[in-house]
């Protein structure tokens, strides 16, 4: 197998800096697109040897170092209880929200192995058809970016919501924490038991927050849920979105690695986490729009710059956009391994 991904996760020395994507299996691709064409969104991932093909087509098409399950992180939520409809538009919305005790202990604790089989289906397929070409990151949602989406019942550009409720019913908001980070425990569990030899938690909202707010509400379940996942021995990774204010906060998670977005630059990440964390980023996604000749320039910086961490992996600063164009993308993959390979 090329484990070169799961050796750069542990800060061991590889012969080139491995490379995967977020969103990777997506609608940039010609191939997912045809699958999409007869198929909605929430029924593709609840169909598993549909899901395990989208999932794999981005190793065979690109050439990345590792696969990553295709799912969303919502898919918990109904079998907790709530209707979650996801629109190409607008994205997910909840149509009752979670904004009261009642609410919360209405919320189910799922039986991973029943209510989420079709993943776990998945997750077996995929191994199956990979026969360990390359490894495959399972994922879920934080506890903290989870709840921002029941509480606010959508996407935010203030969290208003998911704030207020924080500040005035901070025990509730406790309790409601405290669910989710059992739930997405066993979760992560469940598919490290049927195979994942990684796992990535999406923290993406987390970087709403100052220092001290993520300190205080998000902190505790962040690093607990991380403490127990490590137990497995398999590595892992947190991803916050806009997380240059709260870096050293991240740190505290106990993460095998940090993965960073575009907005700060990754030798100031690696000063602030110190040289002997792994990282994860940082191009912006933004950037698979340039000509090959900026985008190689690109590249280069940001493989001269982790190279000052323990580890450093090749990724996006978010999900590769739907309009990203394929060669591009290619060109990326090839580059990366071509510039960073030991001599």
């Amino acid at each position: 197998m090329n484990d070169t991904f799961l050796k750069a996760c542990k800060g061991e020395e590889v012969e080139y800096t491995p490379v995967w994507f977020m969103r990777q299996a997506g609608r940039y691709l010609p191939e997912y697109q045809k699958i999409r064409e007869n198929i909605d969104f929430l029924t593709l991932c609840k169909t598993p040897k549909l899901a395990a093909e989208v999932t794999i087509q981005p190793v065979d098409i690109l050439g990345v170092d590792a696969a990553i399950l295709f799912s969303d992180i919502l898919i918990i939520l109904e079998p907790m209880g709530m209707k979650v409809e996801f629109s190409e538009k607008e994205g997910p919305t909840i149509n009752e929200p979670v904004r009261n005790k009642a609410s919360i202990e209405k919320l189910a604790i799922p039986d991973i192995e029943d209510d989420l089989s079709f993943v776990l289906e998945t997750i077996k397929i995929i191994k199956d058809k990979l026969k360990n070409k390359v490894p495959l990151i399972g994922f879920c949602g934080a506890p903290f970016t989870i709840a921002t989406y029941i509480i606010e019942g959508k996407s935010s550009k203030n969290f208003y919501h998911t704030k207020r409720f924080m500040f005035q019913n901070s025990n509730l908001f406790n309790y409601l924490m405290e669910k989710l980070t059992v739930t997405t425990l066993s979760y992560l569990l469940a598919q490290i038991k049927v195979g994942v030899q990684a796992v990535q938690i999406f923290d993406t909202w987390a970087g709403i927050l100052s220092p001290i707010d993520y300190t205080r509400y998000v902190l505790p379940y962040t690093k607990k849920l991380i403490s127990d996942i490590k137990k497995e021995n398999i590595p892992v990774i947190y991803y916050v979105k806009n997380c240059a204010g709260i870096l050293k906060e991240i740190k505290k998670t106990g993460a095998d690695v940090i993965s960073i977005d575009w907005k700060i630059d990754i030798l100031d990440a690696i000063k602030k986490i110190g040289k002997n964390a792994v990282i994860q980023g940082n191009l912006d996604p933004c950037a698979l729009f340039m000509p090959k000749e900026g985008l190689e320039d690109r590249i280069k910086d940001i493989l001269w710059k982790g190279s000052f961490a323990k580890g450093h992996i090749f990724n996006l600063g978010h999900g590769i956009l739907p309009q990203t164009p394929v060669d591009n993308v290619i060109y990326l993959v090839e580059a990366v391994h071509y510039y960073s390979k030991k001599s």
